[in-house]
């Protein structure tokens, strides 16, 4: 499955992605998730308040002991799924996250409308909502936790 993240609502994708995989798991099936264009997700809020909340999510532990609060888009994608799966309880969380794959940009063979054989594009037409008044990027949100956006592309 693959999913194109441009212009989704994080949480939104996040729940459809985790639910994907634990259905998967539960059918006996072994099936990988790639989420593509990680920096063009979307948190909806206000743009001061989503900065700040995100900052202090950062700022909240030891730099160096951790718990560690991921700042690049693609990590962040990673935890936001991870918080929505069983990850602690049981091992079809973990074994269903080892799965999962988050790319910030598009690689070249999953550009385009054709994907390579044994892929398809995962069903957002449930999470299709109209779009926010007020958002931030993940790129924005990592450019501000501090990380070089010449990675991806941003700022």
């Amino acid at each position: 499955m693959v999913y194109d993240a441009k212009d989704k609502i994080l949480g939104r994708l996040a729940s459809q992605v985790a639910k994907d995989m634990i259905s998967a798991r539960k059918s006996g099936t072994q099936q990988r998730v790639i989420i593509i264009n990680a920096e063009e997700a979307i948190v909806s809020g206000a743009r001061t308040q989503v900065l700040s909340d995100y900052r202090a999510k950062y700022k909240l532990n030891h730099a160096r002991k951790g718990p560690f609060f991921p700042r690049m888009p693609d990590k962040i994608i990673k935890r936001t799924v991870r918080g929505m799966l069983p990850y602690q309880k049981n091992s079809s969380g973990r074994a269903a996250f080892r799965d999962l794959r988050v790319m910030i940009g598009t690689p070249s063979n999953l550009s385009g409308d054709d994907l390579p054989e044994g892929h398809q594009w995962g069903e957002t037409a449930n999470i299709e909502r109209a779009f926010p008044n007020k958002f931030v990027r993940l790129g924005e949100i990592s450019s501000h936790l501090g990380v070089d956006g010449t990675r991806w592309g941003g700022e």
